[in-house]
């Protein structure tokens, strides 16, 4: 048995879960191996070096797809990854409409994340054929001042009218994918329960603090990347677990934005140990990723406890 929705029908998939492309850990490896559980395994797509390695990788799988930070596009790195042959091709956090009929021309699907409605407005305009919507319990980047999943999933499942939808953030069991159905969405796309596999490319300082995390220890914030010295735009913050970070500059941005010698600080801690390579990038439903799964695996266990948690809510009916 398999829940069998829009989105598996157009994407030719046995389950309507998607890996979301995330940057720097989403690599060729993972992508092949949710492909090969019967999701949507998707790569993210880093600096010519990145796909010279991670590309040749996921290439070979029957199906896949890749994302873009549509804000940090690299000339020519649509059409490289185009010549791979994906399946669909997904654009996240800025306007990607100088490369969709790009994609579109190729015979490529254009799967679109959105994290407003003004952002879903522009996505259905575009004519996306998956479109993506991104509650503000994602971890990583997102809207500064966007919505849960629960009340902007069905917003924008009702504009997308026949345009599959998929729900992303919060969600990291088969109840939550359960719940995202229930709303209307098509799918789901997940980061967090992703990064913690074998297959992800995270140090393991990073995979145990996921096993071990919390999600009201998370919180959304400009602070790391303007520490950091990441050039992400302003109206993308992004949600990560505790960070020493956090706490020093909390409330004071300003200053750390103006604070010549933030970032080299920043840098010598990572240098030290004293902070992980990366800040953790956490949802909120971290509670419930407490073992580490090889991604196939996941993708098949995941898509079994939806469908026993939609059976179970036949009972209500009588």
């Amino acid at each position: 048995m398999a829940l069998t929705t829009g989105f598996t029908r157009l994407l030719g998939v046995r389950h309507p879960i998607v890996q979301a492309p995330m940057g720097g850990s989403a690599g060729g490896t993972l992508a092949a191996a949710v492909s090969a559980g019967g999701g949507l395994g998707m790569l993210g797509v880093g600096d010519d070096a990145w796909l010279d390695r991670e590309l040749p990788i996921v290439a070979d799988s029957r199906i896949w797809g890749a994302g873009f930070r549509t804000w940090a596009i690299e000339p020519g790195a649509v059409e490289r990854v185009l010549e791979a042959g994906p399946r669909a091709v997904m654009f996240s956090f800025g306007d990607p409409s100088a490369w969709t009929g790009l994609v579109r021309d190729a015979g490529v699907l254009v799967i679109m994340q959105v994290t407003d409605f003004d952002e879903a407005r522009q996505a259905v305009d575009l004519g996306a054929d998956v479109i993506v919507a991104q509650g503000t319990e994602a971890g990583g980047h997102g809207a500064r001042r966007g919505r849960s999943a629960l009340a902007f999933v069905p917003s924008v499942v009702d504009l997308a009218g026949t345009t599959p939808v998929l729900a992303a953030g919060g969600i990291a069991d088969g109840r939550g994918i359960a719940a995202a159905l229930a709303l209307g969405a098509a799918g789901v796309l997940l980061g967090t329960r992703f990064q913690a596999t074998p297959e992800a490319l995270v140090d393991p300082v990073i995979t145990k603090a996921i096993l071990d995390g919390h999600g009201a220890d998370t919180e959304r914030s400009a602070i790391l990347d303007v520490a950091r010295g990441s050039a992400w735009p302003s109206r993308y913050t992004a949600r990560t677990l505790a960070h020493p970070h956090l706490d020093r500059w909390r409330g004071r941005e300003d200053e750390l934005a103006a604070d010549p010698r933030a970032k080299q600080d920043y840098q010598d801690d990572v240098d030290r140990g004293v902070i992980p390579p990366l800040p953790v990038w956490a949802g909120e439903a971290v509670d419930l990723i407490t073992a580490l799964i090889p991604a196939a695996e996941l993708v098949t266990t995941l898509a079994a406890r939806a469908e026993e948690a939609l059976a179970a809510t036949r009972e209500l009916l009588g």
